[in-house]
């Protein structure tokens, strides 16, 4: 473990300094849709699907631009780039408050995709690859306990804010967190040295033995698991609630089951942080994604009562949270520390692009088939991102 004096002085002051960044980005970008489309479509005279059609947008372009921003972290460092994604984002969201067309409602949502891109986890993880080189694996833990939070954090203050304000107001208080906490935190907290390792990748470059290429057969199984299981997460986070009510458990209860999601991940990603450090993290994922198909398996067979729905959501809940340290620390361990904000923006590209879409595909599947056959589609989903995980063969294996 570091020195605590690190944590104020030395690299490791970016842990903190990215978790408050964290929970302010997911909390002011990400998370607010849920709560605030249906405010905007009632006030603009739009439907519900089109006002979120423009956060479905949005990460689309997020997911267009991940490796341009991937790569000016590796040029410049996140102090540069993070602290003009947080201005780029206060500035679409003082924006989507006045675009009252519809497009520019849309204009706007381009806007705040290249904001997504820039401030949520791949470009925080980016940063620490940046700072710490191949000994990032335990930064990343550190801060995806802080990032945990996020929603436990978001949905509140949204539902507080909108009970005492409006839906514009809101925007403004979440454009100045951005403005004058993120930015500054970004810009003056973040440390601007890197690790002393190898220039970005070149094609044509002898790699160390312990590398594999971050291009052919390992970087495309690695991108599509991981791209795949995007759209569990996605799909669920939009309907599960729903599938809850409709299998008949009460909302308030159905929403307590779902607030067990948070700290089932953050409870997950404290178990790796202190006993997994040998373990590696390819074996990680593919843990979580067994997981996450037992879960499946227990619903499909048994259906939404109330002890299953509980079973699913904590186990759902710690699969996700340690996904997602794997889809940091797994390109790190496979290929390197050199060129990494390039490599983990080439794989959140079809990664948010899956993000986007599943809601809709999923929603397609409750329409013309049942809650069953959707958590069937989900549920193959995860087995094909799972067998992309296992046909990989780590750098001993490949030697």
């Amino acid at each position: 473990m570091p020195h605590p004096r690190d944590f104020v002085f030395g690299p490791w002051r970016a842990v903190p300094v990215l978790g408050v960044t964290q929970i302010l980005a997911w909390g002011v970008l990400f998370y607010p849709p849920v709560l605030t489309m249906p405010l905007i479509a009632a006030d603009r005279g739009w439907s519900l699907a089109f006002a979120m059609a423009g956060f479905s947008l949005g990460l689309l372009v997020a997911g267009s631009v991940a490796p341009t921003i991937g790569g000016w972290i590796d040029r410049y460092g996140g102090h540069v780039v993070m602290t003009a994604g947080s201005l780029v984002g206060a500035l679409g969201l003082v924006l989507l408050v006045y675009a009252a067309n519809p497009y520019a409602y849309l204009a706007v949502w381009l806007i705040l995709g290249v904001a997504i891109a820039a401030n949520l986890y791949d470009p925080a993880f980016a940063s620490l690859g940046r700072i710490f080189g191949a000994a990032a694996r335990r930064p990343i833990t550190a801060l995806t306990l802080a990032g945990g939070f996020a929603s436990t954090v978001s949905w509140p203050a949204t539902q507080f804010l909108l009970s005492i304000t409006d839906w514009r107001t809101t925007y403004f208080v979440y454009a100045a967190l951005l403005t004058f906490v993120a930015a500054p935190l970004h810009a003056f907290g973040l440390p601007r040295s890197r690790v002393a390792a190898a220039p970005a990748l070149d094609a044509q470059a002898p790699l160390p033995k312990a590398v594999l290429p971050s291009r052919g057969l390992a970087f495309l199984l690695v991108a599509t698991g991981f791209a795949i299981y995007a759209f569990v997460p996605s799909g669920l986070a939009a309907h599960l609630l729903a599938m809850f009510g409709r299998a008949g458990i009460d909302a308030s209860t159905a929403v307590m089951i779902g607030a067990l999601f948070g700290p089932s991940q953050v409870a997950a990603r404290l178990c790796e942080f202190t006993f997994a450090g040998n373990v590696h993290p390819l074996n990680i994922a593919r843990f979580s994604l067994g997981l996450l198909l037992a879960g499946f398996l227990l619903v499909i067979v048994f259906g939404f009562s109330v002890p299953v729905a509980v079973a699913f959501a904590v186990m759902f809940g710690a699969a996700n949270g340690l996904m997602t340290i794997s889809r940091g620390a797994v390109p790190l361990s496979l290929f390197g520390a050199a060129g990494y904000g390039r490599v983990l923006g080439r794989i959140a590209k079809p990664f948010q692009i899956m993000q986007a879409v599943a809601p809709v595909i999923l929603a397609f599947a409750i329409e013309r088939g049942s809650d069953h056959a959707a958590l069937v589609v989900a549920a193959a989903f995860t087995l094909v991102a799972l067998v992309c995980l296992i046909a990989i063969r780590r750098p001993a294996e490949a030697a």
